[in-house]
């Protein structure tokens, strides 16, 4: 099994240590690709980047050469998951779905830990769409930016504690969750200080895509995801030269 794991920022060191913490997880005999997108931002942190990030790493999922059998969108509260699964035939997971789904089989309520307070505006409307704001107690932002996580990262894991702590304490959250792809690998050292399960959502979404692919099941193509209607569309995939392609 081969499951594509899509950095949504164009930082090549991120993307490596997602593919990492994906690794951590992955049963024997699933190969785990990290892929960088070729254009873009080097890290997500507002609505322009985010709809950017879409269209990037479509591009580069639609470009990949060898067969795969799941993607994974590795960004949090990140737009673009729903063009995948209109372009591909395999299953698509994004980590933010994957991380509040499991979170709500371990506790009443979970609360998110994020980078930038700008973002959580964008991951509230993204668990709202999902129908998975529910039972979320809060989103909470760490005030770390996106390319911190790896320049500070000791400061990173205190800023994320200290909100995730107010989370359990003031918002009655009995989980948290991991609000950003680049905070891939840090629950175990985040739990043990908040005292409460501590969700990844990168290696939520490779158990899920894995359990997908076992089971023989993939996106419904009778409605919301069908494959793009044939249609003449300038300039894609972005990677080849401009000229009309028929989707």
């Amino acid at each position: 099994m081969r499951i594509l794991v899509a950095n949504v920022n164009t930082t090549s060191s991120m993307t490596e240590s997602i593919a990492a913490s994906a690794r951590s997880v992955a049963a024997p005999g699933t190969e785990i690709v990290g892929i960088t997108p070729r254009f873009g931002a080097d890290s997500c942190e507002g609505n322009f980047e985010s709809y950017l990030a879409a269209i990037a790493v479509m591009d580069a999922v639609t470009s990949y050469p060898q067969p795969f059998d799941a993607v994974i969108q590795a960004g949090y509260g990140e737009h673009g998951r729903e063009g995948l699964q209109e372009l591909l035939d395999v299953p698509v997971v994004d980590i933010t779905e994957a991380a509040a789904s499991t979170a709500m089989f371990l506790g009443h309520k979970y609360s998110v830990v994020t980078t930038l307070d700008r973002t959580v505006p964008l991951i509230e409307d993204r668990l709202k769409l999902a129908g998975l704001d529910a039972r979320c107690a809060s989103v909470r932002a760490s005030g770390m930016a996106v390319l911190e996580l790896e320049e500070e990262p000791d400061r990173a894991v205190e800023a994320i504690i200290d909100q995730a702590m107010l989370a359990v304490t003031q918002d009655k959250a009995e989980v948290i969750v991991l609000g950003c792809g680049g905070m891939a690998g840090l629950d175990e050292q985040i739990r043990q200080r908040a005292g409460v399960p501590v969700v990844d959502g990168v290696a939520s979404a490779v158990t899920i895509a894995e359990s997908l692919v076992r089971m023989g099941l993939s996106t419904s193509k009778v409605r919301t995801f069908a494959a793009p209607r044939p249609k003449t569309v300038i300039g894609w995939p972005l990677n080849k030269p401009a000229m009309p392609v028929q989707l």
